[in-house]
């Protein structure tokens, strides 16, 4: 057993090394993968399903003990990336379906990958959990909110239909994981250390799915979706991190709040896409090139930041 949680762990610390290995294989090989997009929401709902069982209820202790450093994340999370991906999409001319996918990217909740980077970093990991747990609860109105608001210029955008779609991916498998926690403590705390494996497995699966699937087109569009992802990600990971800083918070608390805007759910954007957007194929790729680029950046991210952490 100590041996399979290293491997979780090796795996978990090193998820953008196998995003990038199994995509390189899919982009080649792309039969063996495109497969996997049909199961993009079930792949999804599995790694919230994930990340619902690994949360305590001490976690929600700090949405009603701190609720200053918890709203002023919230603010930041849902308005430095929607617009900043907003502005990044009329600045480069963006086609209707890389506009979409870059909009989605900005407008969806936190990752659970932003928790291991705060740790990672030496930051506030109960702040930055909380705020993932609080995004996350809150996608299901204000992403297609967003999405609708800012997307709409481009292409038709159902708001309930979006709405239903991360009820279901997003907050009843989390809620449900919450549930099965509560229910038997004892036995997911057993194999607590294993779970990360899920959503692991279930980020690969779904990144390789649409490299597999749009294999030819990243050749024609894959460079400016990557400058395009890269300072999207830069700019929330310097804003959040500055305007953090403009509310006097403390260096530990900063680096949390910096990590948990710049880095996106974007498996969340991969998915929305698929589900409500068919015609508009190429609003998966923003999220796959978004899911190997945030992990990078973000660990470049945490070794500058930790210098900054007494």
């Amino acid at each position: 057993m100590e041996q399979i949680k290293k491997i979780c762990n090796f795996m978990s610390s090193n998820i953008a090394i196998f995003i990038i290995i199994f995509s390189v294989i899919a982009f080649f090989y792309p039969v063996g993968f495109a497969w996997a997009t049909r199961y993009t929401t079930w792949f999804l709902g599995a790694a919230m399903f994930g990340m619902g069982l690994t949360i305590k209820t001490e976690d929600f202790k700090v949405v009603f003990t701190r609720p200053k450093d918890l709203c002023i994340g919230f603010l930041l999370q849902y308005t430095v990336m929607p617009a900043t991906a907003f502005m990044l999409a009329k600045v480069f001319g963006l086609s209707a379906d890389l506009a979409l996918g870059v909009i989605l990217v900005g407008c969806c909740p936190g990752g659970t990958a932003s928790n291991v980077i705060t740790y990672v970093a030496g930051g506030d990991v109960p702040l930055s959990v909380g705020m993932t747990i609080v995004s996350t609860i809150l996608a299901p109105v204000c992403t297609p909110v967003l999405v609708y608001l800012l997307a709409g210029s481009w292409v038709e955008v159902s708001l309930i239909t979006m709405m239903m779609s991360v009820v279901k991916v997003v907050l009843i498998p989390v809620l449900l994981g919450i549930l099965i926690y509560r229910i038997f403590p004892k036995q997911i705390n057993a194999v607590r250390e294993l779970l990360p494996l899920i959503s692991v497995i279930a980020i690969v699966m779904i990144i390789s799915g649409i490299v597999g699937s749009n294999a030819q087109k990243i050749l024609s569009c894959g460079a400016l979706v990557m400058v395009v992802v890269a300072i999207h990600n830069v700019v929330g990971l310097c804003l959040g991190t500055g305007a953090a800083k403009l509310f006097k918070l403390d260096e530990k608390k900063v680096t949390a709040i910096g990590i948990e805007v710049g880095m996106q759910n974007s498996g969340l954007a991969i998915s929305l896409a698929t589900a409500n957007f068919a015609a508009n194929p190429l609003a998966t790729l923003p999220g796959a090139i978004f899911s190997v680029w945030h992990n990078i950046s973000g660990t470049l991210y945490a070794g500058i930041r930790r210098k900054y952490i007494k």
